[in-house]
């Protein structure tokens, strides 16, 4: 697709060519475009839903008005309901959180990865019962 095409199709999809695209060099947004888009609006292998959903934790610990904007309301148009954007709210400020505890420490990450997978190996065990 050239440029002009691309924002044909912008428009064709979201209504509009919003400025923050327009503002994009024309080389960057023919490219990225396509991927916007396929991972935005079409089936992936990942349901929409569960895409904003994480698109909403990542962008709160980003800390961008923008992406929050948007990935929440795209998480409610795909269908989340307010305890799904409660729970991933939680869930993202706990991984960050124990992010930061653990980082703190100066905890040894090849311990940290034993210890994981000793964990991972019950809790295997555990739930086939």
């Amino acid at each position: 697709m050239n440029y002009e095409e691309t924002l044909k199709d912008i428009e064709k999809t979201l209504g509009m060519v919003p400025g923050f695209m327009k503002a994009l060099p024309k080389d960057v947004i023919v490219q990225e475009w396509p991927l916007f888009k396929t991972y935005n609006f079409e089936e992936t292998k990942i349901p929409a839903k569960y895409r904003e959903l994480m698109g909403l934790a990542v962008a709160a610990n980003i800390k961008c008005p923008y992406c929050v904007l948007f990935h929440k309301g795209a998480a409610q148009m795909n269908g989340a309901t307010e305890e799904e954007l409660a729970e991933t709210t939680f869930l993202a400020s706990h991984t960050a959180r124990w992010s930061t505890m653990i980082h703190a420490q100066y905890y040894d990450y090849e311990t940290f990865k034993k210890e994981f997978e000793q964990i991972g190996e019950y809790l295997i065990k555990t739930m086939k019962k």
